[in-house]
């Protein structure tokens, strides 16, 4: 094509362009479209003044899931008005004014805009709202001009055969397409769903669980048949092969699936919930932070991350120190000279350890569960004592009691003239003259 056949293309399409400028109707259906879309703009805005639900929701706002969704339903009332309005619009507008060429784009333009809306209300990947927008509105855009038919035809010509099977570019192009929206809007749903189960407050801790896994695994579930079907699988087919298969699997995966069935059983025999302290047979501790149908995350005091399986807390034994009871008894040792005032000291010692703001004491406190100092027997130096107490939690961490009591109990014993003994040995000479002759 040389440059005089361009010239004159271009010539006739600025002419073609000029001419619909200078057509009556063009500007008919523009102030048609005007009208339309401040018609939809204004009656939104009234409906989210007077629906206070649908008005635009804070970012950081801590809202419950319904009424970010209400909020978000606010932000597509003007385009799905404008869709609304400007679907009656291109049939009026083509009786009345003889084209609706411009009304149509309008109507694809309002289109675009539910499209957009949606994924920056919803997506909050980068990447995935980067392909959504780039892969996404073309399509929008192809399928409101009736180009997208045409455009899957040629598709679908380019294929590639394998044996028996064919593979198509439209076939490629769909599978990762909506592969991509079927797994986005799981994920979206899954988190949404979680969030409102465990917002029931007349739900206990463990049915929140349960439900939450539940609806995580029927949602993931179906996403999978779904995604099937778009690839033309036959699901007949796949249940006579997933037989065979699943016997094959159940071996390599029975520690997979007991584990998950174990997390099934903790949840619903109510024997580990989030908070509590465990202490496994091989002597490690922590606070149990989340729990999950494979394993149960246990969160040291030094700042580590235990993750231990399910079936270990079914098959084994364990100590959960804080399951019906937070309250728990501790001991401190110490030893006191055999010539103190014992009965003195046993009162010292029981108002010093009352006296810490951690320690269970008072006269609304059952008497067994008030501290309590004992002999615990008569060493070689001294007598031995220790001092019971109970508090609220564990004894490390945050509620570091043992030690403050260790020191205040040295205080209160040299505040009072106790003296606490050391080993001691005594040398005796028996025979001082036999001594004194090998000295010689």
């Amino acid at each position: 094509m040389d440059l005089e056949s361009i010239y004159q293309r271009l010539i006739t399409l600025s002419d073609q362009i000029l001419l619909v400028l200078l057509q009556t109707e063009t500007y008919a259906q523009l102030a048609l479209v005007m009208l339309i879309y401040a018609f939809a703009f204004f009656f939104a805005n009234r409906l989210r003044a007077y629906l206070p639900a649908f008005a635009e929701a804070p970012p950081d706002a801590p809202l419950s899931p319904l009424r970010r969704a209400a909020g978000h339903i606010g932000n597509l009332m003007f385009p799905l008005l404008s869709i609304l309005a400007l679907g009656f619009a291109v049939e009026l507008s083509a009786s009345l004014i003889g084209q609706s060429w411009l009304v149509k784009v309008a109507l694809v333009i309002a289109m675009l805009l539910v499209y957009n809306a949606i994924i920056r209300d919803h997506v909050r990947n980068e990447f995935i709202a980067f392909v959504f927008r780039w892969a996404g509105l073309p399509l929008v855009f192809l399928y409101s001009v009736e180009w997208l038919g045409p455009l899957i035809s040629i598709l679908e010509s380019m294929q590639v055969t394998l044996g028996n099977i064919q593979i198509s570019a439209y076939g490629v192009v769909r599978v990762l397409l909506f592969g991509s929206i079927l797994f986005w809007l799981g994920r979206l749903s899954n988190n949404t769903g979680q969030e409102i189960i465990r917002r029931q407050e007349k739900l206990d801790f463990r049915a929140k669980e349960v439900a939450a896994k539940l609806l995580q695994v029927t949602i993931f579930f179906v996403i999978f048949l779904l995604l099937l079907q778009i690839m033309g699988i036959n699901l007949t087919a796949l249940a006579v092969f997933g037989g065979a298969v699943g016997v094959g699997l159940g071996f390599g995966l029975q520690a997979i699936a007991s584990n998950f069935i174990s997390g099934i059983i903790i949840l619903l025999d109510r024997s580990i919930s989030l908070g509590d302290y465990i202490e496994l047979e091989d002597g490690r501790t922590g606070v149990v932070r989340e729990l999950t149908l494979r394993s149960t995350t246990l969160e040291t005091y030094d700042g580590k991350d235990i993750m231990v399986p399910n079936e270990k807390f079914v098959t084994e034994s364990f100590t959960n120190w804080t399951h019906k009871n937070q309250k728990q008894r501790y001991r401190v040792d110490f030893s006191v000279a055999y010539d103190s005032d014992i009965h003195k000291l046993v009162e010292v010692i029981k108002a010093a350890v009352a006296s810490h703001p951690q320690v269970l004491s008072g006269d609304d406190i059952p008497l067994e569960e008030r501290p309590d100092c004992e002999i615990d027997g008569f060493g070689d130096s001294g007598v031995n004592m220790f001092v019971e107490f109970w508090m609220e939690g564990i004894d490390d961490g945050r509620n570091r009691v043992g030690g403050d009591l260790m020191l205040l109990i040295y205080d209160t014993m040299r505040e009072h003239g106790f003296v606490i003994p050391f080993p001691q040995r005594e040398v005796r000479v028996l025979n001082k003259q036999s001594l004194n002759d090998d000295r010689q």
